[in-house]
């Protein structure tokens, strides 16, 4: 048996392809790379593959993370030349490497998100700065949040762990975010992005990093 770890981008061509989409996307690209998976127990196997926390749909990345559990020792070079290969354009593997059978759940390990939040506003980068401080200087945010299945309130300032401008270049400017993504709650850059007072939907999100427990 072996965990191999897999570090993947997700660009422009496959943003719009939602989290169950891409599970099946891996699923068809290791079957055909040959890669000797091992399979859940019961009465409806599946192969034992986890991502680390969904993308939302729209978001781009450089940063995803997923674990594989496979029923044979293949090389992390292989592997990643073998299923490359099998990849649609817009995933690329980035890095392959093994860890212990012993480690917790990827999902388990998640405790922040970062994203590069691209915003159009008319806002010099003072009054953005401003914003940024204030937003980080107070206690609490309370926040709705509109679903299907109704309103959900929640304080949004517990959900966010660090704000700085990247940079400023009218009519534009780029807002760093690193927003919990845990168990008990995940952050959405958009909503953070209108509680900075930006009244447009940001022009892109793209997630940078993913910081586990102990890193």
């Amino acid at each position: 048996m072996q965990r191999l770890r897999i570090r993947f981008c997700r660009g422009q061509e496959v943003k719009f392809i939602s989290h169950l989409d891409i599970v099946r996307l891996w699923q068809r690209a290791l079957h055909r790379a040959g890669i000797p998976l091992a399979y859940s127990e019961g009465f409806s196997p599946h192969p034992r593959i986890s991502l680390a926390a969904p993308l939302p749909v729209g978001v781009t990345s450089e940063a995803e993370l997923m674990d594989i559990l496979g029923n044979k020792q293949v090389s992390p070079h292989w592997f990643a030349a073998a299923v490359s290969q099998q990849l649609p354009p817009g995933i690329e593997i980035l890095q392959v490497y093994q860890i212990a059978l012993s480690m917790p759940s990827l999902q388990a390990q998640v405790r922040y998100a970062e994203y590069k939040v691209e915003v159009p506003t008319e806002k010099g980068q003072r009054d953005i700065e401003s914003a940024l401080n204030d937003l980080l200087s107070v206690e609490h945010l309370p926040w709705q949040h509109q679903r299907d299945t109704g309103t959900r309130s929640y304080d949004l300032r517990t959900l966010i762990d660090d704000l700085w401008l990247i940079e400023c270049h009218h009519p534009c400017c780029t807002v760093g975010m690193r927003l919990r993504c845990d168990n008990s709650g995940s952050g959405r850059p958009e909503q953070v992005a209108s509680a900075l007072g930006f009244t447009q939907h940001p022009q892109l999100i793209h997630r940078t990093k993913l910081i586990l427990a102990g890193r």
